[in-house]
């Protein structure tokens, strides 16, 4: 999968991840007035949800580093999704994450694509867009969960997560 190269990689899967998240962190406040506060708050978020990705397979965590004011505009979270409970054809996936919404939610617009890599489920919202790629050989699905809290997926953002997701290549 392409990345573009301002985004920074978290890997997930070794020890030193928090070491990792927290070089992001100060290189993104250093030399641009943001509050310890923001600072701190920015870690927490950015730290809990690396947890909290990881207890649910997240291996990978990539981070946007163009915000002037130390925001964070975009997220990245690779993640794998055993088959177990989930359904192995992507048709019965999608309707298996349709159900899943909560009654009286937003709706998120879910669809079934086909990708370099094969077949994926395509789940957008407002602010995030997911891709679930079924993987080779049965394994189950890789989740690309982007998020991009201040622009939003509509426009440009969007697009670059599409290309990104659509990137995807399985090398055999």
């Amino acid at each position: 999968m392409l990345v573009p190269r301002e985004w920074y990689r978290v890997d997930l899967t070794q020890d030193r991840w928090r070491s990792q998240l927290k070089t992001f962190v100060d290189g993104q406040v250093l030399g641009r007035g943001v509050s310890p506060d923001l600072a701190r708050n920015v870690w927490v978020t950015l730290r809990n949800t690396a947890e909290a990705g990881r207890a649910h397979g997240a291996m990978e965590f990539f981070l946007l580093t163009t915000s002037p004011d130390g925001g964070l505009p975009a997220s990245l979270l690779v993640s794998l999704v055993p088959l177990g409970e989930t359904p192995a054809d992507p048709q019965r996936y999608a309707t298996w994450l349709e159900a899943r919404e909560p009654e009286g939610s937003v709706g998120r617009q879910v669809s079934v694509v086909e990708l370099a890599a094969g077949t994926a489920v395509r789940v957008l919202g407002t602010t995030t867009l997911d891709v679930h790629v079924h993987m080779p050989g049965g394994a189950g699905y890789l989740v690309l969960s982007f998020s991009a809290p201040l622009t939003g997926m509509a426009g440009p953002m969007g697009q670059l997560c599409d290309a990104m997701a659509g990137s995807l290549r399985w090398v055999l």
